[in-house]
């Protein structure tokens, strides 16, 4: 088949293609997503008709059928960390038909002083239930890490395609810059690996001395669901009759308690659990009736979120120190929403007023 007639046959047949590609993607994800990976993104493409007849152009005999071109449906998977590229390929290579002759490493392809394009490019065949009509259509999946992705794609804007399309007077500092860029992968990666050593370590480290662990977002997210803070979140919740949110999904809610706590002078665990120890009377009442006489921090969600008690002793603690704020701690709560942050501020005050400063008195 001559080029014009590969071009109209695609032309004809590109809704099926389109249909591969976005089949081919959401298999893709669904693999993903059962493994647990946390990819930054997948993504796809079919070649444009232009595209292609330039392609025949340039490469005049090679292809005889469109099954002979591997490039019309395209799926790119982008990895926040570049050992990740190695899982995902691996999974890649368990679960597909891998046409070999056609595939590549290319990361073990490149000169020791080069970075570029590095990544790994498989081509694949499509399984029978992705498009009935394309079953054996081979697509290409590309594997690259975030910066590897970044680069690739600033020398395809620059249109330098290989070492030799770079001006002299500029590649060494392609050279230079493709050096920081791969000790940036390499320095992601240990920090991947050191943020997961530190959160496997936890326990440990807070049995043997929580003094010396630092209150952030991951130790929160550890305390918030071992005593004393769970056992606090619960007789909280029994005291009310709310329930207590356990499978509550808020990322960022154990950095922003970690933020409340260092506002309040409270730096480390150890503190903080002395601190929960010597005031879990006066923070379980306080905290009952602010959330009685404050509705709108529950009700719209049907029940306390994890951490309610830090919270609570964190207003606590505001309202008994002058150079504190309720109110800052519904703006980094972001628990503002019919009355403004001073009036919620002003109901914490009158809380504390009447069920402490009654108490103490």
């Amino acid at each position: 088949m001559d080029s014009d007639a590969l071009v109209r046959a695609y032309r004809e047949t590109l809704p099926e293609y389109e249909t591969l590609r976005d089949a081919v993607v959401r298999h893709v994800t669904e693999l993903l997503t059962r493994q647990g990976l946390n990819i930054h993104h997948v993504t796809g493409r079919v070649k444009r008709p232009l595209s292609l007849a330039d392609k025949l152009r340039r490469k005049p005999g090679r292809y005889d059928t469109l099954t002979d071109v591997t490039d019309l449906v395209g799926v790119r998977v982008i990895t926040y960390f570049a050992d990740d590229v190695d899982v995902v390929a691996r999974l890649m290579e368990a679960h597909h038909v891998v046409d070999w002759d056609n595939s590549m490493d290319k990361s073990r392809m490149h000169d020791p002083d080069r970075f570029g394009y590095m990544g790994v490019h498989y081509v694949l065949r499509a399984e029978p239930d992705l498009v009935p009509a394309l079953a054996g259509t081979r697509y290409e999946v590309q594997i690259r890490s975030i910066l590897q992705h970044a680069w690739a794609e600033i020398e395809h804007d620059l249109g330098y395609k290989n070492p030799q399309a770079v001006p002299r007077e500029v590649r060494r500092r392609f050279y230079r810059l493709a050096g920081l860029l791969e000790m940036a992968d390499e320095e992601f990666m240990v920090l991947h690996r050191l943020s997961g050593d530190y959160a496997a370590t936890l326990p440990a480290r807070l049995k043997e001395g929580p003094d010396s662990v630092f209150i952030d977002a991951q130790s929160m997210t550890y305390l918030l669901g071992v005593p004393p803070i769970h056992g606090m979140d619960l007789r909280l919740s029994g005291i009310l009759k709310i329930p207590l949110l356990t499978g509550w999904a808020d990322p960022e809610r154990p950095q922003r308690i970690a933020s409340l706590l260092h506002y309040a002078g409270v730096h480390s665990v150890g503190l903080l659990q002395k601190e929960l120890a010597r005031h879990t009377v006066e923070i379980e009442r306080f905290g009952a009736e602010v959330m009685r006489r404050l509705p709108q921090l529950w009700a719209p969600i049907g029940g306390l979120r994890p951490g309610i008690s830090v919270v609570q002793y964190v207003l606590l603690r505001a309202c008994a120190n002058a150079s504190l704020d309720p109110g800052r701690v519904v703006e980094v709560l972001d628990l503002s929403g019919s009355e403004t942050v001073e009036e919620m501020a002003g109901t914490v005050r009158a809380v504390y007023a009447e069920v402490v400063g009654k108490a103490g008195g």
